[in-house]
């Protein structure tokens, strides 16, 4: 087993055995040695370290020196992150999170580059399937607990990509621009969790800038808010080629330069010693933390992996995470003895996996059209379209004969591998015209079509109308095949809930027009609107929202409590409702809690999501479920205060099955932390700021400004929006030079309950 925090060896340690190193060897050990290896320092004892890709599955090139894409050692794909996201179980994500770490340990890999946080801004992005989710709570819990299961096999986690890489185009060069208060709240939030709760040893600096400066490379990121607000202590590597001055790099805290740079970033990081921009005591750092990483990875707790159980937890995993967004006349599951067409390429060559550097060598691959031949008295296939797009008017025939001699249509449609990858965005929300001609094709000739989705993000169906029942089965790993059956035949009951909004068209979407930028940059217009934030606070209807997923049986929900509670760790919301399974079906049902927080100084979207359970009842069965929301997941980043506050207020709490299927509401009376809703003073302050400040109004002998007479309440409209500062350069003013250098002294005593001058 891996040691335990305490028997590590102490910083101390470590920059002895740093030092026992001749200086001019230590900066060698922060560049890799070759595409997948660290370089080694026997004299130090660091071994190499074997690093690999694995979001959802090892993927361990045959040679160390390639990327080895489509050419690594065979390993247990399981269901893409935006697969399992939909799984809403952070106990599933935890036994795949050890099922990896068994399988790494037996390839002899030390770290794997996962899991993806970054959050799905917009649906075009071609690597959202290897992202959890929109919204970075959900994101935050799921990453943790795959870590933290991860990291106790001894093996390291390396989530990626921090931060704002939220597209492919242009990934390498494109600067994202965010505000403060965004980024806090939505593109950090889940890597601050799983910083917080998990303790990864390593995380992966992205490709692109953030607000003008390469992530790689910036200090404000990797430093102040990284190491110096979150405690992070592990090591930071580069994503493969991101750095673009070594030094630099170093300066900013990136410990570790990916893969092999050819001798160009020792090269750099020599000259900045010489110049003076990097010293000793740095590069020993970023040695020290090699060194812990080596020794938290040095003893793996397992040596061996069973492929037949993995495969196993491959398949219980996809059938547990695909959602059901329709089902109309309960068509499915599927009565035994229906005469079954099952049309389309993508049954018989199924999209199981996303396509680029997290490309697994599965052990197997089990194909959903072998699988519902053998488990199902009759089914006829017919291939309808063609992969590459070309229409093919024979195979249209074929499939339309097929479905007008059936009782039953399983239609097949998804996203090829061209259309959706690493290294591009998708161009449009639209399922390839082929697929959708035979659809229509195939409805005209049998109404009682099923469709079965493959693809990795949303995608846009105003096409859903024409059909009674739709499977979203995502990117369902190598035993897609059999969980597809499982669920459609009704021997697992679908549990899934979108982890991302489905939009109807994508001008409804919360980055268009702010995507993918222009001159180098993408402007994050929406701010902290993103996702089903984005589709409430402007009151668009998506196509399927947040949270959306259907069930066999029927869940009741009831008796919801509000209360607040003090703990160990500060106050928190405590949340109980009671949860009935209504139906004839054993099922599970994710309870959701949203806030929507009271009116105050900042936009918040009308609703959150706070906190969430996935709950297994037998039929007629019901159980309490009791959720507690520290008052501080409540809060807002203030950018002018540089700090979390929670509004003072009345909030509502709603409980429900979705985002947009809430099923009970309440208020409850929250008291505000971190100075409430008051923003700090500052001589910047406008009067009107000051006036409705308590302190403010002492240190101007102000009265109440409700109670004021209408001739000031004149004078405060006129003025109100005026600074301070400025007031005192106003011909006639009543505040002095020496009165506001008084008023700043009398902030600076009053601490964060004033502010800073500014």
């Amino acid at each position: 087993m891996p040691m335990p925090s305490s028997d590590q060896p102490s910083a101390a340690s470590l920059r002895e055995r740093v030092s026992s190193l001749p200086p001019d060897e230590r900066p060698v050990l922060l560049s890799g040695a070759s595409f997948w290896t660290t370089a080694a320092a026997p004299a130090a004892g660091l071994r190499p370290l074997v690093l690999s890709d694995g979001p959802h599955g090892i993927r361990r090139p045959r040679s160390e020196s390639e990327p080895g894409i489509g050419d690594a050692l065979p390993a247990t794909c399981f269901p893409a992150e935006c697969l399992t996201a939909c799984s809403w179980d952070p106990d599933l994500l935890a036994r795949l999170g050890t099922a990896t770490a068994k399988e790494a340990a037996a390839a002899h890999v030390d770290v794997v580059l996962g899991p993806g946080l970054n959050i799905k801004r917009t649906p075009l992005c071609g690597r959202n399937f290897e992202y959890f989710s929109e919204d970075p709570l959900l994101a935050g819990a799921l990453g943790a607990a795959w870590i933290r299961a991860l990291q106790s096999e001894g093996v390291a986690a390396c989530p990626k990509h921090f931060a704002a890489n939220n597209q492919e185009a242009d990934r390498m060069r494109i600067d994202a621009s965010v505000d403060e208060r965004t980024l806090y709240e939505i593109y950090l939030r889940a890597f601050e969790t799983v910083v917080r709760t998990a303790h990864p040893w390593t995380l992966m600096a992205a490709y692109n800038k953030v607000n003008g400066i390469h992530a790689a490379e910036n200090a404000w990121l990797l430093e102040t808010v990284l190491r110096g607000e979150w405690g992070f202590d592990g090591l930071v590597m580069s994503d493969w080629g991101a750095v673009t001055d070594r030094a630099a790099a170093l300066d900013a805290g990136l410990d570790l330069e990916m893969p092999a740079s050819g001798g160009l970033g020792l090269s750099e990081l020599q000259a900045g010693l010489e110049a003076g921009t990097v010293n000793q005591e740095m590069v020993d750092s970023s040695a020290a933390r090699l060194l812990q990483l080596a020794d938290r990875t040095s003893s793996p707790a397992h040596s061996s992996a069973d492929p037949d159980e993995h495969h196993r937890l491959a398949r219980e995993a996809a059938a547990a995470s695909m959602v059901l967004l329709k089902n109309e006349g309960g068509i499915l599951p599927l009565s035994p003895g229906l005469r079954l067409a099952v049309v389309g390429e993508l049954a018989r060559t199924p999209r199981y996996q996303g396509a680029g550097s997290s490309q697994v060598t599965p052990t197997r691959v089990s194909v959903p059209l072998e699988v519902l031949s053998e488990r199902t008295a009759a089914a006829v296939f017919a291939a309808g379209y063609r992969l590459d797009g070309t229409p093919d008017l024979e195979l249209v025939a074929e499939a339309e004969a097929a479905a007008a001699a059936a009782d039953a249509v399983l239609f097949f449609v998804g996203l090829p591998e061209d259309k959706e990858s690493e290294g591009f965005d998708r161009p449009d929300l639209a399922l390839p015209e082929n697929q959708l001609a035979l659809l229509r094709a195939v409805t005209s000739a049998n109404p009682w079509t099923v469709v079965v989705l493959f693809n990795g993000g949303a995608v846009e169906t105003g096409w859903v109308e024409q059909v009674p029942a739709v499977l979203e089965a995502w990117l369902p790993g190598q035993a897609g095949g059999e969980a597809l059956a499982d669920v459609l035949l009704g021997d697992v009951n679908p549990s899934g809930k979108l982890a991302e909004t489905f939009p109807r068209r994508i001008e409804d979407t919360p980055a268009f027009g702010n995507y993918p930028g222009e001159a180098g940059t993408v402007r994050y217009g929406e701010g902290v609107l993103v996702g089903y934030r984005w589709y409430d606070a402007r009151g668009i209807e998506p196509a399927f929202a947040f949270g959306h997923g259907l069930s066999y049986t029927a869940f009741d929900y009831s008796g919801l409590d509000l209360r607040l509670a003090d703990t160990d760790t500060g106050p928190v919301l405590a949340v109980e409702a009671t949860l009935t399974n209504t139906g004839s079906r054993a099922g599970a049902e994710v309870l959701q809690v949203y806030s929507g927080a009271p009116e105050g100084p900042a936009v918040r979207p009308p609703r959150e999501l706070r906190a969430f359970r996935k709950v297994f009842l037998e039929p007629g069965a019901s159980a309490p479920v009791a959720l507690t929301v520290p008052l501080r997941e409540l809060a807002r980043y203030d950018p002018a205060s540089h700090r979390w506050i929670t509004d003072g207020g009345t909030y509502r709490i709603d409980v429900g099955s979705s985002s947009r299927d809430i099923r009970l509401s309440g208020s409850i009376h929250l008291p505000g932390t971190d100075g409430g809703t008051a923003a700090p003073l500052t001589l910047d302050s406008t009067i009107a700021e000051w006036l409705a400040h308590p302190l403010g109004r002492t240190l101007l002998g102000g009265g109440d400004p409700d109670n004021a007479d209408p001739g000031m309440a004149d004078a405060l409209a006129l003025m109100g929006s005026m600074p301070l500062r400025r007031l005192a350069r106003f011909p006639g003013t009543p505040l002095t030079p020496d009165q506001l250098a008084g008023l700043e002294q009398a902030l600076r005593g009053a601490g964060p309950a004033g502010g800073d001058s500014g």
